[in-house]
């Protein structure tokens, strides 16, 4: 190999390819070495080296040709929430040990398709319900940014595992699912691009539900032009998927590079808090002097009832995941409690999910079935869907009066150290979404970006949130701010 090909984008690697100059065999080596070394990050939990090798066997036969996807040859990890067909998928719980799924999941197949390879299933928050990736059934993952010097950091959740492994070099790019934050939280904390679409761009058929009305699929990369060439690829209508929308999707890169003069972008006070780092507030304003710098007009407004989001999320999630999750019971798949003689079917059900969901998972179990249940449901569950109307429509009057974007904060904080949580209460640890929950609650599409790094060289992210279906107008806005941030750090590889 000629040229060193650490921490390139995909964009740099598909012209490598494309020309001949690279290959996806070497390429697909490359990053499997660096996961070998990198095993003190666990971020993986499943390496699927064989696929993989024979995944970028197939892509270079397919580089003869004059014409080639854009993702092919091109190394993703996978979150351990996408079912793979024949290889382990366990949401990272125990409830799920030895499910190896015979399908595949839309999105998935979407990447696969077009020639992209398949290095292995990324660490994550059990079940997706965790915002530091250390409810997983394999352990946390750790932070590329924490230092052999000071205490393990937590790379954010429940997508921990793949922002760690395309933050610390493990693959070109990696896939997540966002609930409440998802992606974008655990993208601002190891310094990455996380994109959220629009509810209803990718498919979620083949994805281990969670919140069904919340659950998104997106793309975790290096650069923005990444984010818009995977979107390309794993979104668009699925007949598999009720809520999968038939609507045209755009080629997302090409709107990349246009003017955003005269765009009007809303600079919603609400997200202001008390307790908001002076580090978080300075970065802020950085990113609003790069906006209006390149000729965006910055609007002061209001969404009211933005106070309301968390509560809201926090009864509507657990409910769905409630009757998601009620599906595993030890019977048909995955792990089933030892049973004693006398022992009903009500005691295996009890047993198994009492020995295979995590604290964690039972804790929203009991918040779901609790606010699911008769004379709480309509004090709770619909007052809860009630506000989530209010918080959607607040976003709606803002873009009937033209605003285009908002640019918010992504997280509250920088990463925090492995552990901490066990200091905190459940509640202290939900506020870690309290910038990333509306977008979720609305449907819209939302990407966090890297733009600085606070007093510990720790990087953080700012979020620019959409109109619906518009994900190429935020990839733009978002490259503009990329452009002039220059943030190019990346993590020291004290791992290795």
């Amino acid at each position: 190999m000629n040229e060193d090909i650490s921490n390139l984008a995909i964009s740099q690697i598909r012209s490598l390819l494309r020309k001949r100059e690279l290959s996806s065999l070497e390429l697909t080596r490359y990053y499997l070495n660096n996961i070998e070394q990198a095993k003190t990050l666990n971020s993986y939990s499943f390496v699927s080296e064989e696929l993989a090798i024979s995944q970028a066997n197939e892509a270079d036969k397919k580089m003869a040709s004059a014409e080639v996807e854009d993702l092919c040859g091109i190394p993703f990890g996978i979150k351990d929430i996408f079912c793979t067909r024949g290889f382990p998928t366990q949401a990272a719980s125990k409830i799920l040990d030895g499910f190896i799924p015979d399908y595949e999941s839309t999105v998935t197949e979407n990447l696969f398709r077009s020639g992209a390879v398949m290095l292995g299933k990324t660490n994550m928050d059990e079940f997706a319900m965790g915002s530091s990736n250390e409810t997983s059934r394999y352990g946390p993952s750790i932070n590329p940014w924490s230092s052999e010097l000071t205490k393990a950091l937590v790379p954010g959740g429940s997508s921990g595992g793949s922002a760690a492994a395309v933050s610390a070099d493990l693959c070109a790019a990696s896939l997540g699912t966002d609930t409440g934050g998802s992606i974008r939280q655990p993208a601002s904390f190891t310094g990455i691009v996380g994109l959220k679409p629009t509810y209803g761009r990718c498919s979620r058929y083949g994805i281990i539900a969670f919140a069904s009305s919340l659950d998104q699929a997106g793309p975790m990369t290096k650069t923005v032009r990444d984010a818009a060439i995977v979107l390309k690829t794993i979104s668009g209508h699925d007949p598999k998927d009720s809520t999968s929308a038939k609507i045209n999707k755009p080629d997302f890169e090409a709107d990349i590079g246009k003017s955003i003069k005269g765009k009007k972008i809303g600079i919603p006070h609400e997200y202001k808090t008390e307790e908001m780092p002076q580090e978080i507030q300075d970065l802020w304003d950085k990113g609003k002097n790069v906006l209006e710098s390149a000729g965006a007009e910055l609007i002061d407004v209001s969404l009211p009832h933005t106070q309301y989001a968390l509560p809201a999320y926090y009864v509507i999630a657990p409910a769905e995941a409630s009757s998601n999750l009620a599906r595993y019971d030890g019977v048909k798949y995955g792990y089933r409690a030892q049973i004693s003689p006398g022992d009903n079917l009500i005691d295996l059900y009890e047993k198994t999910r009492s020995e295979g969901f995590g604290d964690e998972v039972k804790r929203r179990l009991l918040i779901g079935t609790f606010v699911l249940s008769t004379g709480f449901y309509e004090a709770y569950y619909i007052k809860a869907q009630q506000v989530r109307t209010l918080i959607k429509e607040d976003f709606e009057n803002l873009y009937k009066e033209g605003i285009e974007a908002l640019l918010t904060p992504t997280t509250p904080s920088s990463a925090f150290p492995i552990g901490k949580k066990d200091e905190m209460s459940p509640v202290e640890m939900y506020l870690n979404d309290i910038f990333t929950v509306p977008t979720n609650l609305a449907g819209l599409p939302a990407i966090s970006l890297p733009a600085g790094l606070n007093k510990q060289g720790l990087p953080l992210g700012l979020q620019l949130i959409g109109r619906p279906w518009e994900e190429a107008n935020i990839l733009n806005l978002a490259h503009v701010m990329e452009d002039n941030l220059k943030f190019s750090q990346n993590p020291k590889k004290w791992w290795t």
